[in-house]
């Protein structure tokens, strides 16, 4: 049976799609449904049925869903197992766009030195995309935010560092007061559909704060950009050094909620690291954690 058959199957039933499913893996639909039809002739069984514009595994297809996972994690396994000799490899290692700013770049530099031999595959996303790439496989690990739901017993976190909310204002207005920056200049404003900008909408609900705002962007150091060039004043999470190394820029604290709200305590939000504890690539996972705890 070609393995290549068998992960092709599996991304398949995890998007429903052939399409989708080409497209994720640069091929044709038309090279995916022969592999399918294939790998149902070596199986001896139907493994897919149409359903609209969809596909969906039958009773067969799930049996072999089920268990394939398990054989490409293993031949995976049995790749960097020859390797280990020489400690050499691929590690896909996904992340969050404000640590390429923040702690990323030492973790990736402290995690080279003691694998000179090991290549690290990066992909960028936001925290959700990178859990679904984590749980079926396409990555190892994923520097990102803590998830609000359980984990299954496959993937492990650990959390390396709190962001707590600042506000970003020009060099000038270090001593001002910042929630009155807040409430009296234009707010360069977090994507709300981010967990930082919904963090932000909500400490400014809680403090009866109703900015005038001027834009709205998905990136913190685009923001200190604009805020540096006097268009307004931003609340961010505090990703780090890449924000005080700026001279035209300064970072305020704001002050705690104190009154009661009903609602959960606002917490910071919390960058860690996420890994599948089955990967056959655990001891550079085990590695680069270290990595990432020494440089933070």
């Amino acid at each position: 049976m070609d393995i290549r058959y068998l992960n092709h199957f599996l991304r398949v039933v995890s998007t429903g799609s052939m399409s989708e499913a080409a497209r994720q893996l640069d091929l044709s639909p038309a090279a995916i449904a022969q592999q399918m039809r294939a790998l149902e002739r070596e199986m001896g069984a139907t493994l897919l049925v149409r359903h609209g514009r969809s596909v969906r595994p039958t009773a067969a297809g799930e049996r072999l869903y089920e268990r394939g996972q398990g054989l490409v994690q293993e031949v995976d396994a049995l790749r960097d197992w020859v390797a280990t000799e020489d400690d050499e490899g691929d590690l896909r290692l996904g992340t969050v766009n404000t640590a390429l700013y923040g702690p990323l770049p030492d973790i990736l530099e402290a995690f080279n030195s003691q694998h000179p031999n090991v290549r690290v595959a990066l992909r960028i996303g936001v925290t959700p995309a990178l859990y679904s790439a984590l749980v079926q496989s396409e990555l190892d690990a994923a520097l990102c935010l803590s998830l609000s739901f359980d984990l299954p017993k496959t993937v492990s976190w650990t959390p390396l560092r709190h962001e707590p909310l600042v506000v970003l204002a020009p060099a000038r207005d270090a001593d001002k007061d910042p929630l009155d920056l807040l409430r009296h200049l234009p707010l360069v404003r977090y994507d709300r559909q981010l967990a930082g900008g919904k963090l932000a909408d909500r400490y400014l609900q809680e403090q009866g704060i109703r900015p005038r705002e001027r834009l709205e962007l998905n990136s913190v150091m685009a923001i200190a950009l604009l805020v540096e060039r006097g268009l307004g004043v931003g609340l961010v999470p505090d990703i780090g050094p890449a924000l005080t190394d700026r001279r035209d820029l300064c970072k305020l604290p704001v002050p705690l909620l104190h009154k009661q709200t009903g609602k959960p305590p606002l917490a910071p939000r919390e960058l860690g690291l996420l890994w599948r504890n089955t990967s056959p690539r655990e001891r550079w996972i085990r590695s680069l954690l270290q990595c990432a705890r020494e440089a933070l």
